[in-house]
């Protein structure tokens, strides 16, 4: 029906996939042609409306001398098809099932709740890119739940839409179609991946599709001895012929997966001996090819796939493993002797353990318990380093990893020293313009930046920018958040209108690769509102975080945190402005809701709680003012600590509000602990320091004590002298 190629986009310089339709021969009628090519138009309207990360990105379609095509972005991975038979249909590792079964979940329950049904799911259309993202491919034959009527006249040419291998029951049928003919597909290619056969490995078309409509498929523990438990419920549950009995929603499958592998699960593997390992693959025995008809329709166990697994040792090491696979029989000759039990169970530890803790390290990041990962990934890295050397792809990957989880957890030394061995290590194996030694390095900007080295980060962020417009485009998603990151650098430096400039040609760009109303996009969004403050235009970043609040809230659910940040700068610009009773208000909105969803003494709640005592202060109700202020205060120092930056501002606050009333004794007090601390932890010529002394003498003059305060207003000029460049 198509062909894809690899492109170059010339307009925004990147390399995009086109998929075109195959012009039709005089043998097709004209309605024939009509209908597939509305169904290829169909096919680029619904994917361009859909933003998941699990779902491939569409960025344009249109008509080129009568040759129909769609433009996409282009995935560097393999798909599950191609992972299998690189694997010799050997099943993939448990960790990767289910990795790869929890990320289809979570795409397709946001393409149902678009109200779109894929309805070819297939490991053909599913892509495992490097860095293991999972997506979605091909809405070519996907329907709109809302227009039944012209789905229907679709498929009313007798054309036969979907995969025989992965077709569920009332799709075969004839009946209609929901979201749970989904599953019932995805429940087979998750039986493959896992078994390294169909459910119905038949050779006949007819008789697979009579399995799927009137046979119990196999359990799969029955062609992988072992398999976990839950995952084999789960399987088999999606495969049910009755849709009620299926999950009832992606949702709840996803829910069922997390909870599943929440408990960790041993899988026994046979292992391979060398010989076997190299003998080419037997012809008349072993495995039965797939059906002819199957080369021809892409299906079946010839287009089936897996992810990264683990590389095995050199020839020294001894002999590798494949997952859940026995030795291939050779064509009738005795195969070579398995070896002893405990052999098996310590290559099977050697190999499959640091990639199973890899990936449960990968999950407690994603939870968000970074310090756990961090753990968890410093022991997978020294092993990898054990057992595959230091400079292994698979010991660099635990080493990337490691060094995010730290970054994560407030270790940003400690990360900086680990990403440059990386990068060093990546650059010397795969070029300094490769991908993965790219993201290393936009990591170490990050953390540069993290560690208050600006100028640093922005040298390095400058270089990674080039070569990602030089390899990748400049309308790259890659190249596009290393530009927002270089914006965000050059507003840190100071740089307030050119980080604005370079951030609204991002949001721009991004507008249009991704969407208006892109998580991405609004992040840049955000940063444009934010740089607009810096440059004092408050009106207009009052606008600008208004619309980031609402797209977010549309977006991403009222309750993100992003769409609460959104609102609480909403409020900072309300207050600069001098409409602080609004502000308040806000504010105490923010606060109640805040405290519904991350609880009252959460630190962004707090912060909402700063601003209401702030705007206090700002309508003359200073009593109210210092009483918040002193019960944030408080919380901060119980919650984050005496010198935590928060706490000071707390501090400082109460200060302030004690000045107001006139206390400038109990002022000056508060005002000297604030300025202690911040030169204990920012050292004596540090600008919030010299703020702080700034305020004591301030306080010594409201007092009638000239001679300290002048004392004390030299020195501090003469630090600032001593430090300005």
């Amino acid at each position: 029906m198509g062909e894809v190629w690899r492109a170059r986009d010339e307009s925004l310089g990147r390399h995009v996939a086109v998929k075109c339709l195959k012009p039709l021969g005089t043998q097709h009628d004209r309605s024939f042609t009509c209908v597939l090519r509305e169904r290829f138009r169909r096919e680029a309207r619904v994917a361009a409306a859909l933003q998941h990360r699990g779902v491939t990105v569409v960025h344009d379609f249109g008509e080129s001398d009568g040759v129909l095509f769609l433009v996409m972005e282009l995935l560097e991975g393999r798909d599950l098809s191609r992972l299998l038979e690189d694997n010799r249909h050997h099943p993939l590792p448990v960790p990767d099932v289910q990795d790869i079964a929890e990320q289809v979940a979570s795409a397709l329950a946001y393409t149902h709740e678009q109200g779109i049904v894929h309805r070819d799911l297939k490991p053909a259309n599913i892509v495992r890119l490097t860095d293991g993202t999972v997506k979605i491919c091909d809405f070519g034959i996907a329907r709109l739940g809302h227009d039944v009527g012209f789905t229907s006249r679709l498929t009313g040419t007798g054309i036969a839409l979907g995969t025989p291998h992965y077709m569920s029951p009332e799709q075969i049928g004839g009946d209609e179609v929901d979201r749970r003919s989904d599953l019932y597909s995805l429940g087979c290619v998750l039986y493959e991946i896992a078994t390294g056969v169909p459910p119905f490995d038949l050779d006949d078309a007819w008789a697979v599709l009579a399995g799927h409509r009137d046979t119990a498929p196999e359990p799969p523990s029955r062609h992988r001895p072992g398999l976990p438990a839950h995952l084999e419920r789960i399987i088999l549950d999606l495969l049910a012929k009755d849709p009620a009995r299926r999950p009832a929603d992606a949702r709840v499958l996803g829910r069922r997966l997390a909870a599943g592998r929440a408990a960790p699960v041993h899988v026994p593997v046979l292992a391979v001996s060398p010989a076997a390992a190299r003998a080419p693959e037997p012809v008349g025995g072993g495995r039965t090819a797939p059906p002819s008809w199957s080369r021809d329709t892409d299906t079946g166990p010839g287009a089936a796939g897996t992810g990264p697994r683990p590389s095995p040792p050199g020839p020294a090491a001894g002999p590798s493993a494949d997952d859940g696979a026995t030795a291939p029989h050779t064509g009738g000759q005795a195969a070579p002797a398995a070896p002893s039990d405990t052999e098996r169970e310590a290559e099977t530890e050697a190999l499959t353990a640091p990639a199973g803790r890899h990936e449960a390290a990968l999950r407690l990041g994603r939870l968000g318990h970074w310090t756990e990962a961090a753990e968890l990934h410093r022991a997978v890295a020294g092993e990898r380093e054990h057992l595959l050397g230091p400079d292994h792809p698979d010991t660099l990957a635990a080493h990337y990893e490691l060094a995010f989880a730290l970054s994560r957890t407030g270790h940003a030394a400690d990360a900086l020293r680990v990403y440059k061995k990386v990068a060093e290590a990546r650059i010397r194996a795969l070029g300094a313009d490769h991908p993965d030694t790219l993201a290393t390095r936009q990591e170490m900007a990050y953390v540069l930046g993290r560690l208050g080295r600006y100028a640093d980060a922005h040298r390095v962020y400058t270089a990674v920018l080039a070569a990602r417009e030089r390899t990748m485009g400049a309308g790259h998603p890659d190249t596009l958040r290393c530009r927002h990151n270089l914006a965000f650098t050059l507003g840190r430096l100071g740089r307030a209108a050119d980080a604005h400039r370079m951030a609204r040609e991002v949001a721009e760009d991004r507008a249009r690769v991704l969407g208006p109303d892109h998580p991405d996009t609004l992040v840049t969004r955000y940063e444009v509102a934010y740089e607009l403050g810096r440059l004092g235009r408050w009106q207009e970043a009052l606008g600008a975080y208004r619309d980031v609040a609402e797209a977010r809230a549309r977006v991403l659910g009222p309750d993100h945190p992003d769409t609460f940040a959104a609102r609480y700068e909403t409020g900072i610009c309300l207050g600069r402005l001098g409409r602080s009773a609004e502000a308040l208000a806000l504010y105490g909105e923010l606060v109640a809701d805040r405290s519904r969803v991350q609880g009252p003494e959460h630190p962004e709640t707090l912060r909402a709680r700063h601003g209401m005592g702030v705007n206090l202060g700002r309508l003359g109700r200073w009593e109210e003012a210092l009483a918040v202020s002193r019960e944030v205060c408080a919380v901060r120092e119980r919650v984050l600590g005496a010198d935590h930056p928060d706490t000071l501002v707390s501090r400082r606050e109460v200060a302030v509000c004690l000045g107001w009333l006139g206390r400038w004794s109990a002022a000056l007090a508060e005002y000297r602990v604030v300025t202690a601390a911040r030169e204990r932890v920012l050292g004596p010529d540090h600008p919030d320091t010299l703020a702080g002394r700034a305020d004591e003498a301030h306080c010594l003059e409201r007092l009638g004590r000239g001679p300290e305060a002048v004392e004390l207003h030299r020195s501090v000029s003469v630090l600032r002298r001593a430090v300005a460049p």
